[in-house]
């Protein structure tokens, strides 16, 4: 059987202050993503997905099995996104598509932050691409992931309270803001 584990963060947990307290990266990333992994990998035990790749169990599975499977990918995706010396813009092939798609980064930026304040609950607002490189922003609530789409992720920032009520209470859209300047577009411009 596949054994899933928790990857060790990139940075120390104070390094995304102050987008993201060192509080909010212990609970969120130490608790929540501890939870989801270990749930994960009881849930698999003894099933047909005990040897599938995260990706496959993704596009598989339902309920609770979809539910932590699906949480420890994008939480593991958010997270690796952000680094203490990311923001900025991005560059090259992405920065163009962004720019023909979105008409500026700035507007791309807008609509991103505006599609996940709209979400109702929990969820993640991610951009994705297709298989021809048209991006897409999209919402999906819960666990959702654009993987189960079709899609490729690009993007994603957690609009889920404990991503966020730490730091900025009840201000989703605050806490969205700021997470610009944690983006590390080479990173981003890598998964394009």
């Amino acid at each position: 059987m596949k054994e899933y584990s928790q990857p060790k963060l990139p940075y120390d947990k104070s390094d995304l202050e102050p987008a993201i307290s060192r509080l909010t990266v212990e609970y969120h990333y130490g608790k929540h993503e501890k939870a989801y992994i270990d749930n994960l990998n009881k849930l698999i035990n003894n099933t047909i997905y005990a040897d599938m790749e995260l990706e496959d169990i993704i596009r598989q599975a339902d309920g609770a099995l979809f539910n932590n499977a699906s949480q420890a990918w994008n939480h593991i995706f958010y997270f690796f996104t952000f680094s203490p010396d990311g923001g900025g813009e991005p560059s090259g092939d992405l920065r163009k598509a962004i720019d023909e798609q979105f008409g500026s980064f700035e507007n791309f930026k807008e609509e991103f932050v505006k599609a996940g304040t709209a979400i109702f609950g929990s969820g993640w607002v991610w951009l994705s691409k297709d298989n021809n490189g048209k991006l897409f922003i999209t919402q999906t609530s819960n666990a959702g992931n654009p993987i189960r789409d079709g899609l490729i992720p690009l993007l994603t920032f957690d609009v889920w309270e404990h991503a966020y009520y730490l730091d900025y209470q009840n201000r989703r859209a605050d806490a969205l803001k700021a997470l610009w300047n944690i983006v590390d577009w080479d990173i981003v411009e890598s998964r394009y």
